[in-house]
């Protein structure tokens, strides 16, 4: 009896700390560290496409380039849950309705893959996962390069897709 007691007060205190336990603020290079008196709150991994258009070159006749029209994605929690999305704006998307846009204030080259980045977040939309959030950290890529293909007045306009990975790091600020 004494055993069951004992265990079942264990397994009680272990759950109630695990709601508070504090997440890990991941190893970033410098130019993509959020700013101190911030904290993780979640972890997510986008899985999808980005999609890149051909276009002109701004101010540079005859030149062209492949341009990020947007992203889709699904995010993942550590469970390989679903638990929102990731789509043009930027804006990340709890299934909970809450949502979040942001504005890139940096980024860190990924040799073959889309950079690591650093959003700052706007004013949340809605109550729940995504509220109140403050930065939004891209990191550990794989994919979504722009293409390798030529990109020129022979298919200017044209779209090409592209598979990535990306973990999603998102901040509040801590109180």
């Amino acid at each position: 009896m004494y055993a069951k007691i004992t265990l079942l007060a264990a397994a009680t205190a272990l759950s109630a700390c695990s709601g508070h336990m504090m997440m890990k603020t991941p190893e970033a290079p410098a130019a993509v560290t959020v700013p101190a008196g911030n904290k993780v709150v979640m972890k997510t991994v986008g899985i999808g496409e980005l999609t890149y258009q051909c276009r002109a070159k701004a101010n540079m006749t005859g030149a062209f380039e492949w341009v990020l029209a947007g992203p889709d994605a699904i995010l993942y929690d550590g469970n390989k849950m679903a638990v929102g999305k990731y789509y043009g704006g930027p804006t990340w998307e709890a299934n909970d309705g809450s949502k979040v846009t942001g504005k890139q204030l940096a980024v860190s080259p990924n040799p073959d893959s889309i950079p690591l980045q650093l959003v700052q977040a706007n004013p949340s939309m809605g109550k729940g996962a995504m509220s109140d959030i403050t930065y939004i950290q891209r990191l550990n890529t794989v994919g979504g390069a722009a293409p390798a293909t030529p990109c020129g007045a022979a298919n200017v306009n044209a779209k090409q897709i592209v598979k990535y990975q990306a973990d999603y790091v998102f901040y509040r600020a801590s109180m």
